[in-house]
């Protein structure tokens, strides 16, 4: 989506963007980069100070809540318009369409053990509320869904690093009948791009939630439809391994996101955004995730692999990865301990964990 926004404003000759990155980059145009971490909040200062007061700043990052209690209010109090990424998981679960003002997870959930984290739709939540509280009102909130484009297509919880990965290398993808019979829905990242462009300078839009999200929800068994079609016309990705239940074959972690979303029908009423830009032109996922898919298998490109993952997928297809074909000693191992010897992983994932921090010290 930042990547988009970027394009969408940096055409507007009387606008100046200036974006933060982790990595050194030229100025292009009226685009201008910093280079450093927006998660410290000493680099947000220096930053401020010296660009001064700007029209809007739209915040991807991605906070624990007291992190982002320590640093909202130096953001509300540098711009004219804030906007605050959250996220449409925070909805609770909900027969029908879902509208801005439905109950959120964090209002309504009585799973103790859920309250005791910061999970991502928590931390949200949590996260809006301090806005809410705030002596400041000049803040957006933003409720994207599953958004997608070339590099990011998603299988209920899975990236495609951990199932279109497999399907490009001739294994099989793995996924689960209790997801896929459930009902989402997916947009494409420069149609929410689009949405938050018209929202930046509308004073109407302050002190508000939207969700930008697609008016066609679909079922993940016919998203899984559309990538198997597709990767059919390249002689890929022809087998599906399909689990009854979902149960942590990914990190353990995920759980809650598969309990308190995946396993949800979503789908939404985008009334509320189309007040500001018109809807219609929203990109049809059928079409746009076949587009996308086309697009990647034309050049692929991944981020970072999960070989703890990929041995344990693997070791349920009867299938296996040869270890010349695995980068670094390290995902050797861990794709070995999770192929042939899954009681060990635990083990070796605790012993590296207490190796890096030794490392660290």
């Amino acid at each position: 989506m930042g990547t988009y926004l970027v394009d969408i404003l940096s055409k507007n000759a009387d606008c100046k963007v200036y974006v933060t990155s982790r990595s050194k980059r030229d100025k292009t145009g009226n685009v201008i980069f910093f280079q450093g971490d927006a998660h410290d909040k000493t680099f947000v200062e220096q930053v401020v100070k010296e660009i001064g007061s700007v029209d809007a700043i739209i915040d991807f990052m991605h906070y624990g809540t007291a992190q982002f209690e320590d640093v909202y209010e130096l953001l509300l109090n540098s711009c004219k318009h804030y906007f605050f990424f959250s996220s449409s998981r925070v909805y609770a679960e909900k027969k029908g369409d879902i509208v801005e003002n439905d109950p959120r997870l964090l209002d309504v959930c009585q799973d103790e053990e859920y309250l005791k984290t910061d999970e991502y739709a928590l931390a949200k939540a949590r996260q809006e509320n301090l806005l809410r509280q705030s002596s400041n009102k000049n803040w957006t909130i933003i409720r994207p869904y599953i958004t997608f484009e070339d590099h990011r297509l998603q299988l209920g919880v899975y990236e495609l690093e951990d199932w279109l990965f497999r399907a490009m290398h001739g294994h099989t993808i793995v996924f689960s009948k209790d997801i896929a019979s459930h009902t989402t829905t997916l947009t494409f990242g420069y149609d929410v791009a689009c949405g938050i462009a018209s929202l930046i300078g509308k004073p109407s839009a302050e002190g508000q939630a939207f969700h930008i999200t697609c008016g066609i929800p679909l079922k993940w068994s016919e998203i899984l439809d559309v990538y198997i079609e597709v990767l059919s016309k390249h002689g890929l990705g022809k087998t599906v391994y399909m689990k009854d239940k979902w149960n942590g074959v990914v990190n353990p972690a995920r759980k809650f996101q598969v309990k308190y979303d995946r396993l949800f029908d979503r789908q939404f009423d985008n009334t509320k955004i189309s007040q500001y830009i018109d809807v219609s032109n929203f990109r049809s996922p059928n079409e746009a995730l076949r587009s996308c898919l086309e697009n990647f298998i034309k050049s692929p490109k991944y981020r970072c692999l999960d070989w703890h993952l990929i041995g344990a997928m693997d070791r349920l297809t009867n299938e296996k990865f040869q270890i010349s074909e695995i980068p670094k000693f390290s995902n050797k191992i861990s794709y070995i301990l999770s192929r042939y010897a899954p009681l060990f992983v635990p083990l070796y994932k605790k012993c590296r964990g207490v190796l890096g921090k030794v490392m660290k010290k």
